[in-house]
């Protein structure tokens, strides 16, 4: 009976009817159903981030691909437009060398129209300047003679042809 007064029993014999009432009130499988619960609860979780990580990992890899279509886009419409650049470069080119020989063809004609008006204005000019000249030739003849020689050798040529 010793043992009946020993406080270490009496601790023992305490903390036993304790656990058998925290056993018999079902705290341990309260305990499990708690740590179960937060469990599935952080598994949830954990699915979650990894379904929008894989999702992230899908738009960052579709993001990835539209940036390099936007490149080959963006390196495709460069290069036309330098191609576009070069033909109409090389166009205008011929335009303008067509336009320079056209110019070119237009002044000769007007400089060609120039010496001929010119060439007629000269001839002109002589042509009144031989009839002055001429006039006052016969002028001068005639005003010493009564009559012409020539006009007096075509009348008698006429006459005898007409006899």
């Amino acid at each position: 009976m010793e043992l009946l007064q020993d406080a270490h029993t009496w601790v023992t014999v305490g903390l036993l009817v304790f656990i058998g009432a925290l056993i018999y009130a079902k705290v341990p499988g309260m305990a499990v159903g708690a740590l179960d619960a937060r469990g599935k609860a952080i598994q949830a979780q954990l699915d979650e981030a990894q379904a929008l990580r894989d999702e992230a990992t899908r738009l960052l890899a579709e993001v990835k691909q539209q940036r390099a279509d936007a490149v080959k886009l963006s390196a495709e419409l460069l290069a036309n437009a330098q191609e576009d650049a070069k033909c109409m470069a090389i166009e205008a080119k011929a335009q303008l060398e067509e336009q320079i020989k056209r110019r070119g063809e237009l002044a000769e004609r007007k400089i060609a129209t120039a010496e001929a008006q010119a060439s007629a204005e000269v001839k002109a000019a002589a042509a009144d300047l031989a009839t002055q000249i001429a006039e006052s030739v016969l002028t001068s003849r005639l005003t010493g003679l009564k009559s012409d020689p020539l006009i007096d050798g075509a009348i008698t040529q006429m006459g005898a042809k007409l006899q």
